[in-house]
């Protein structure tokens, strides 16, 4: 229920700051495994891999497959400063790491 909220609000142009830093944390500590069955299968289900922290794919006429991933320092960054950048807002910036919703309705 939501990711399909989520899915409204991006629609509607009505993104919150929780659904940002939800999503850099998501980056920023997510998994590449995905990533690797992309590159290691022979027929990788594409439609069902979370390919998210993927930046980009070469293959060359041997078959050796390049795959990199996203900076994960810079995400890590990126919600360091999203996180310092209001005192008062770090329980909210928690709650929303942890998937909950802000008391304040941020």
């Amino acid at each position: 229920m939501k990711e399909e909220s989520l899915k409204t609000r991006i629609r509607a142009g009505k993104i919150r700051r929780q659904d940002v830093v939800r999503r850099m944390a998501e980056l920023a500590f997510g998994k590449a495994n995905d990533c690797v069955r992309l590159a290691l299968e022979d027929e990788p289900p594409v439609d069902k891999l979370d390919l998210s922290l993927l930046s980009e794919v070469k293959r060359n006429e041997k078959g050796t497959v390049e795959i990199k991933l996203i900076d994960r320092l810079r995400a890590l960054e990126q919600l360091s400063q999203a996180a310092g950048q209001d005192e008062g807002d770090m329980e909210s910036f928690l709650q929303a790491l942890q998937g909950g919703e802000p008391a304040d309705g941020v």
